[in-house]
Parts: C-alpha cells; sequence; structure tokens
C-alpha cells in the first residue's frame, strides 16, 4: 500500500474541514493552534496517509500539498 503525508499551507487553511471528512484513513485533524488569521489549520495527526489526494481535491483554499513517500528509496 502506498504511503504519504501532507504539507498544510497554514496561511490558505480556514478550518472548514472538508479535508478531515474526506480523509478515508481519518488521519486529519483540525490543530489547536491558531494561524495569523486566526483559524486552526488542518494537519495530519497520525500516520497511514496512502497518499490519495481526497484531502487536497476537496481543499476550496488550496492549502494541501500531498507527498507520495518512496519507500524503494530508502
Amino acid at each position: 500500500m502506498p504511503k504519504g503525508r501532507i504539507t498544510v499551507i497554514e496561511d490558505r487553511c480556514k478550518s472548514c474541514g472538508l479535508c478531515v471528512a474526506a480523509c478515508p484513513k481519518s488521519v486529519l485533524r483540525i490543530s489547536d493552534r491558531i494561524n495569523d488569521k486566526g483559524y486552526r489549520p488542518a494537519e495530519q495527526f497520525a500516520e497511514g496517509c496512502i497518499a490519495c489526494r481526497m484531502c487536497a481535491l476537496t481543499c476550496p483554499d488550496v492549502a494541501i500539498e500531498v507527498f507520495r513517500i518512496d519507500e524503494d528509496a530508502r
């Protein structure tokens, strides 16, 4: 199974939660931190991301980057 991770561009995130709802592996949540605009950005809090990109595709603010981890390169 592919593995991945996400990066949230925190200044773009408005805490809508669409990415959290879209994640099939439930590895995203809204964080306790507050960004410069007063929102709590999403974050990956657990292992298990499969780099499906559902979070990035549903993000209306284009605030999520998804990276596939190539385990053969390790």
